[in-house]
């Protein structure tokens, strides 16, 4: 499948590998850069879903969402593990469920722009989960980069898979698109009350923030790990 990302933003903060252990597949190394782990969330417009060569899917194809993310390894490969990924279409929730075996969930979301700047929210509302929300504005504070090997920007970013784990088998999927291209943020968070099953203390320094070019990705089916 193909699909096209808008107004990417990626907040970073440092979160201990033990406070996400019990939180990751015990298969998958939790991945670390200057001495602690990474916990990341991320908003973004999706758009023209499809599957290559043929139209967008209908009710599908467009939709906000907002993801939290943990940077792993499997047997030496980089990737990415969901804790969550929130959207505001009930299709594309149980589309992805089944297809993508990720623990996507139901939530009220609205992105609107005020000149150079980006209002997201996103409430959950995902029946029997925690009503979990994110708030933040923001807009671009320096030039378009692409991350050089060796810094914290390129272990954030330059990973191309992602993995997931059902029943007792851990899965992998690939991902492709170009390298990133960001830039530094400036930003206000409103309200934060995501992974509310970790301490807040971890979120009352101020995160690390990136904002990206539109990007256009391509995913392949998930393959089981041996």
């Amino acid at each position: 499948m193909t699909q096209e990302w808008h107004h990417l933003l990626f907040s970073h903060w440092r979160v201990p590998v033990e406070a996400l252990r019990e939180y990751v597949p015990s298969e998958l190394e939790i991945d670390q850069f200057d001495g602690t782990s990474w916990l990341g969330l991320t908003p973004f417009l999706a758009s023209r879903s499809r599957v290559r060569g043929l139209p967008p899917i209908p009710f599908l194809h467009s939709f906000l969402e907002l993801n939290v993310r943990v940077y792993v390894s499997y047997k030496g490969t980089p990737g990415i593990y969901f804790l969550s990924l929130d959207a505001d279409s009930w299709p594309v929730v149980l589309g992805a469920k089944t297809s993508a075996l990720l623990p996507y969930k139901h939530a009220s979301m609205n992105l609107n722009h005020e000149e150079d700047k980006i209002h997201f929210k996103s409430r959950r509302k995902h029946p029997g989960c925690r009503d979990e929300s994110f708030s933040i504005s923001y807009k671009p504070k320096s030039e378009f980069f692409i991350p050089a090997r060796g810094t914290l920007e390129f272990f954030l970013y330059e990973r191309y898979c992602f993995f997931t784990k059902q029943g007792k088998h851990l899965y992998r999927g690939d991902i492709h698109h170009d390298r990133w291209r960001i830039c530094a943020a400036d930003f206000f968070i409103h309200h934060n009350t995501m992974v509310s099953f970790l301490p807040r203390t971890y979120f009352q320094e101020n995160p690390i923030v990136h904002i990206s070019k539109e990007k256009q990705a391509f995913a392949w089916a998930l393959k089981k790990q041996v």
